[in-house]
């Protein structure tokens, strides 16, 4: 992300900012090829990811403001997301929408990575990481996105939505009240990572114009809004992490598509540009999985096959010997041979 070349809707806030409290904010842009006058026109501007810490690190220094990211963030609703907030107006339910919001995030601008945090009690957490920490821009950009990110919420879902909980790295600052008073829900500093974490009530609200047909030309767009540099492998983690959670039913390209709000065709095409494919990914999750379970002594051949999607005992070991070259239960022989090598050796001292 360090190199990528992102929309730079935040500075453009930031400067907007500035003209309101009178500050002057050409310095921000010392060294730079721009100045604040290239944020007066409705195109965007790109900036490389240093680029706009080194802008953001100057303004939050000079800005009268106390937490000018809660206020940048108050600003926004799902219009200021363009493509993305249509893409989330028109999924299926909100759990949905909340992944179209994590993979598009960076056609918005974003400045940090997003991930999904799933709960044994169906609630969803989005975590938030800076590539390279640093004290001093994280509050605010912590600020900006999930403030941000709770307008287009209760833009989509009504202005009684809030989180279960906000979760921060940082120390509270100063200001820490004005934290709960944007977020109506309890708000832990100095927590191990950045998260805010939304109940299942939430996740399971149908969208206000949900249409299968829309969504797929809409994500299309985002696809080729997607940043020159950003990776497109996030879609293969998110593949993944599916067909672990569904191993044992053996599911379908058209089934994770389905999942993803995605076309079958879509999906592979993502995929193709990933330098893999459905069943390249499919087959790699079973053979580890399996290879987990092996290990195991007390779990049947044909149970081991089960929990990875085969309901054929026979057609698990000739899939296994395809993935690995050997059987099963020459697979299971050598890791006991190695186990009691391991043994031996601890015992002899040798």
């Amino acid at each position: 992300m360090n190199n990528a070349t992102i929309k730079s809707g935040i500075v453009a806030g930031l400067v907007a900012m500035a003209r309101e409290h009178g500050v002057a904010c050409e310095q921000w842009f010392s060294g730079l090829r721009l100045g604040p006058a290239a944020f007066d026109g409705e195109a965007p501007v790109y900036l490389s990811y240093r680029q706009a810490c080194q802008i953001i690190r100057r303004a939050v220094r000079s800005l009268p403001v106390h937490g000018p990211g809660l206020v940048l963030g108050q600003r926004q609703g799902i219009g200021h997301f363009g493509l993305l907030g249509l893409a989330m107006l028109t999924a299926p339910q909100f759990a949905q929408a909340m992944q179209l919001g994590i993979r598009y995030a960076p056609i918005t601008g974003a400045m940090m990575e997003l991930e999904l945090d799933e709960y044994d009690d169906g609630a969803m957490g989005v975590v938030a990481r800076m590539q390279s920490p640093e004290p001093e821009l994280e509050p605010f950009l912590c600020e900006e996105l999930f403030a941000s990110s709770l307008m287009l919420c209760r833009g989509l879902l009504g202005a009684e939505f809030r989180p279960r909980v906000l979760e921060l790295t940082y120390p509270a600052p100063s200001y820490a009240a004005d934290y709960v008073h944007v977020f109506a829900c309890e708000v832990r500093f100095e927590a191990p990572r950045n998260r805010v974490v939304i109940d299942p009530r939430w996740l399971q609200a149908a969208m206000p114009a949900n249409n299968s047909a829309s969504a797929q030309q809409i994500i299309a767009l985002c696809e080729e809004q997607m940043p020159a540099g950003q990776p497109r492998s996030e879609i293969v983690a998110v593949v993944e992490r599916l067909l672990r959670q569904r191993i044992a039913d053996n599911p379908r390209e058209v089934q994770i598509a389905a999942e993803l709000h995605l076309t079958e065709r879509t999906l592979r095409r993502q995929l193709h540009a990933a330098h893999t494919s459905f069943s390249e990914l499919h087959d790699r999750v079973r053979s580890e999985s399996a290879r987990a379970l092996l290990a195991d002594a007390r779990l049947s051949i044909a149970h081991v096959g089960a929990a990875v999607g085969f309901k054929d005992a026979r057609e698990f070991r000739r899939a296994f010997k395809r993935w690995t070259g050997v059987a099963p239960r020459e697979m299971r022989a050598g890791e006991k041979q190695d186990t009691g090598d391991v043994e031996h050796t601890a015992v002899s001292g040798g």
